[in-house]
């Protein structure tokens, strides 16, 4: 399911806000008040953005790994000054950016925030079911949104842990539409028939199911506690980021999956305490790594993602961008 992207211009969005988020958590499964909670959650970001930010954007989707969904909101409108202040239950000023934050805080299952004065702030609110796996530990955040104008996106994203490995496969089929978007939709069954293959051998699966589509570029990420592996075909990239700098600046081998693929090839690479791994299509410009801010280098993953992909996407082509430290679960 590709990412609901909502753009808080006009006040009018909040109602959209809402239904949209009530929408999603049904299709997610989550019972009871929780579609209607979903709402409220949705609805105090929104009335937010349209009060006090600019360039204010909603994602609502399903949560990377399942079992839930999140709303995150994202602005680059003043900060929030008063912080602690806004996250106190209550707090209902009209005057400045945080109003009702302490009821999305309340209400969800998992909040983060990120605020800094004068380059914006972003917020996180993740709800699950009650037998769910809680959020916290997740670690991982994408953004999957279409072209303009397009109502499907040809490109897709999936992630498995498995014990102490996670693997992510970002795809983007070739062009974009509805044919785009059977390739990737192609490449997630596929992916999912057999995900702790070693890559080689993933990737030509992957490859292999794609010859009955119009091909895709796909990248396959594998993270383990202190070490990745990546392999990839075409323009779908990889990198590393920490507090400090971005490193590991990697893209596939040339070719179509599904049409010429030469054989694949694993990098590898370390990946020390603190670091986030980084996947994403052409539709964000690669630019946006050459020199990220302080603000943005230390966001946690599902920040960091609907971040790159707010400021940093070209809507003239699907774009996914998917962030991801290795799993916190036991072996």
């Amino acid at each position: 399911m590709p990412t609901a992207h909502i753009a808080v211009d006009h006040y009018s969005a909040v109602h959209l806000a809402a239904e949209t988020a009530r929408a999603v958590a049904g299709r997610c499964g989550l019972p009871g008040a929780l579609p209607d909670q979903a709402a409220v959650i949705a609805s105090e970001l929104a009335g937010n953005l349209a009060n006090h930010a600019t360039g204010g954007s909603l994602f609502i989707q399903p949560l990377p790994l399942g079992g839930g969904m999140e709303v995150v909101a994202a602005d680059h409108g003043p900060g929030i000054s008063a912080l602690q202040q806004c996250l106190t239950d209550g707090y209902t000023t009209g005057n400045t950016l945080g109003a009702g934050l302490g009821a999305v805080k309340r209400i969800a299952t998992d909040f983060t925030i990120r605020t800094q004065p004068g380059t914006g702030t972003l917020v996180c609110a993740r709800l699950t079911g009650p037998e769910a796996t809680p959020p916290a530990g997740q670690e991982v955040g994408a953004i999957c949104l279409p072209a303009d104008r397009e109502q499907l996106s040809g490109d897709a994203y999936a992630v498995v842990d498995q014990g102490t490995v996670r693997t992510a496969l970002v795809v983007d089929g070739l062009g974009h539409g509805p044919q785009a978007a059977e390739a990737a939709q192609t490449a997630i069954r596929a992916f999912h028939r057999a995900p702790d293959l070693p890559l080689p051998a993933l990737v030509t699966a992957l490859h292999r199911a794609l010859r009955r589509t119009r091909g895709a570029a796909v990248g396959l990420l594998r993270l383990h506690p202190g070490r990745a592996e990546y392999t990839g075909i075409g323009n779908v990239r990889v990198l590393t980021m920490t507090p400090l700098d971005v490193g590991h600046r990697l893209s596939g081998q040339p070719g179509i999956a599904g049409l010429n693929m030469t054989p694949p090839q694993v990098r590898a690479f370390p990946l020390p305490p603190g670091t986030t791994a980084v996947l994403h299509s052409d539709g964000i410009d690669q630019r946006w790594a050459q020199s990220p801010s302080p603000f943005v280098r230390r966001l946690p993953p599902h920040l960091l993602a609907a971040s790159i992909a707010h400021s940093h996407r070209l809507t003239r082509d699907d774009a996914t961008m998917l962030a991801a430290r290795p799993s916190q679960r036991l072996p």
